[in-house]
């Protein structure tokens, strides 16, 4: 890996650490040590130490042996979406939700006990906290890290809710006994609400987006403003628009994601 440049301004350090996060993919999404060191040619104690960097600095975190990208990778100028595809096959479902329901929606991924927005289409609506691509808060709390964190097994859960929270929004200790009763709820129905948890005035609902393994990977929402929109129309209105929108997004990206890799030919 070394001398891959003449130039006396090129950083090597950097240039590994970015092979490190490249080496990841979605026929890799975990990966030991050893594999890591394989997969980008470094030497293992190299790869040890910048491995440990990252997860320090939030872009990868590790799992038992194994390590894997976080959400946070999405700071790096949207590298991790984009390379998803997922935001160009969700973009029309997510703008005809907005044009049935009339209310903004949003994407989120799970980074730790953060959600993290990864992609939104919204309506000019006065809310109590205001949302943009990357913003974090505490998962417990929202329709959205309700339906992520449902799709986590047991030990998984443990972890992300060990996770401290980078969001701004600072919330009560988790009860985690009683998010664990509603969890199994969510996991039941396959969707979730949050009734003014986050912040006054903000009530949500949520249903996941899964990948071609039936995983769940990100989820999308409506969120509406409480003193316009009550609980029971936004289940009984806006939800059955909401898990059509959810089902048509993962049978798109499951598609997507089982296309036929075509390699181009070297220049």
């Amino acid at each position: 890996m070394s001398g891959r440049s003449e130039s006396t301004d090129f950083v090597e350090a950097l240039a590994r650490g970015l092979d490190i996060l490249r080496s990841f993919s979605s026929s890799r999404p975990r990966m030991s040590l050893a594999e890591v060191a394989a997969a980008t040619g470094l030497a293992r104690p190299t790869a040890r130490r910048l491995l440990l960097t990252l997860a320090e600095l939030g872009y990868v975190r590790q799992a038992d042996r194994e390590f894997e990208l976080t959400v946070r990778v999405i700071d790096l100028g949207m590298s991790y979406v984009d390379s998803l595809g997922l935001w160009d096959i969700a973009r029309p479902h997510l703008e005809a939700l907005v044009g049935r329901t009339g209310e903004s929606s949003s994407m989120a991924q799970l980074d730790g006990s953060d959600i993290v927005y990864t992609a939104r289409v919204s309506v000019p609506k006065i809310i109590a906290l205001r949302v943009e691509i990357g913003t974090r808060f505490p998962a417990a709390v929202t329709s959205q890290g309700k339906v992520l964190l449902a799709g986590l097994s047991e030990e998984e859960l443990g972890a992300a809710l060990d996770a401290p929270s980078r969001s701004p929004v600072r919330i009560a200790p988790v009860d985690r006994a009683k998010l664990r009763d509603e969890l199994e709820g969510v996991r039941d129905r396959g969707w979730a609400v949050a009734d003014e948890e986050l912040a006054p005035g903000i009530r949500s609902i949520a249903a996941p987006v899964k990948d071609e393994a039936g995983r769940t990977t990100s989820t999308v929402n409506v969120t509406v403003h409480a003193a316009e929109t009550s609980l029971d129309d936004l289940v009984d209105n806006h939800l059955p628009y909401l898990l059509k929108t959810a089902s048509e997004i993962s049978a798109d990206w499951a598609r997507w994601r089982r296309r036929p890799h075509v390699e181009q030919p070297a220049d």
